[in-house]
């Protein structure tokens, strides 16, 4: 399985969904209705696909 760098704005969309995952877990965003785990998940399966794709 060859990996490859995500480009740029997969990552940086990777780290604005990690960032709101952080801030609901501080409680800042507490209307998000999902627990900040599944959020920062969700940031990390998108950084993954993004490295996993060749050119996404």
């Amino acid at each position: 399985m060859n990996l490859s760098a995500p480009t740029q704005i997969v990552f940086i969309i990777s780290v604005v969904i990690a960032i709101i995952g952080v801030l609901a877990a501080l409680g800042i965003l507490a209307f998000i209705p999902l627990a900040s785990v599944w959020i920062v998940t969700i940031a990390f399966v998108v950084l993954a696909i993004g490295c996993l794709m060749r050119g996404a």
